[in-house]
């Protein structure tokens, strides 16, 4: 199907035109602010460069906004998290200037790793899940899995699929690291994964456990020490402390409405 070019259309003419035309090149967005943004050139009295440059631009960002959206839902993430609603004053540990520098994405760029070592409620999910996201909207491919669920995957039988899987992704975020004891089948499997990464892309932890604590995760010393040397090699380590915000939070509450 081809359009007809006519000179000297009505108004309603070439608004039903530029309809068409969308349909056909699959410009949603142009198709759906066109009138919008045609008005406003009028008013503005636009170029006709200046209006071309606005309703592309439109739909580039509109485009770049929707693979954002499909690359965060990709990642797989349990809940929405932000740098931005994540609260610096209620955990001193933690330095907002590190983490907007890790915003930028640079250590993913690079194939640096990143350990969130804490206990529970200290933020590090929080932060694992919004830097993450950081890494998502800037480009990336990103995967978020527990750690749980990823040494479950090596009693499927599976194990090649699942490497090559987790090896796939630019940053892959492992959560809940420390929160269960790992067998030796277990460890080797993370090992492996960990390995297919190293030095190429980006692995990002968090864990309730100081490494010198990871002794009871990882029964096996020796494997042990090879996953700690691989989370930890050029990275960034950031330790979220000790005393659980989310608990100081609610205590501060109940002494209000007390």
């Amino acid at each position: 199907m081809t359009l007809k070019r006519h000179r000297g259309l009505t108004e309603q003419a070439a608004t039903a035109a530029v309809d068409q035309a969308c349909r056909m090149l699959r410009l949603p967005t142009i198709r759906a602010q066109f009138p919008e943004l045609a008005e406003a050139a009028a008013r503005d009295q636009m170029s006709y460069r200046g209006f071309l440059a606005e309703v592309l631009m439109a739909e580039c960002d509109d485009r770049a906004r929707r693979r954002s959206e499909r690359r965060i839902k990709a990642a797989q993430f349990p809940r929405e998290k932000s740098i931005r609603a994540f609260d610096f004053d209620a955990n001193a540990n933690i330095d907002a200037a590190v983490i907007h520098t890790l915003a930028t994405c640079e250590w993913v760029k690079k194939g640096l790793p990143l350990c969130l070592i804490g206990d529970s409620g200290t933020g590090k999910s929080h932060l694992l899940i919004a830097l993450g996201t950081e890494a998502a909207m800037a480009g990336f491919r990103v995967r978020y899995t527990l750690a749980t669920k990823l040494v479950e995957a090596a009693d499927e039988k599976i194990l090649t699929k699942t490497i090559a899987r987790y090896g796939r992704v630019d940053l892959l975020c492992i959560d809940e690291l420390g929160y269960m004891e790992l067998d030796r089948r277990g460890a080797e499997l993370l090992v492996q994964v960990l390995t297919e990464r190293e030095e190429k892309n980006s692995v990002a932890i968090a864990s309730n456990e100081s490494f010198g604590g990871w002794t009871r995760t990882f029964t096996d010393p020796r494997l042990c020490a090879a996953i700690v040397d691989r989370l930890t090699f050029g990275g960034n380590i950031i330790e979220t402390g000790t005393e659980s915000y989310r608990l100081a939070q609610t205590r501060a509450q109940q002494q209000a409405t007390t």
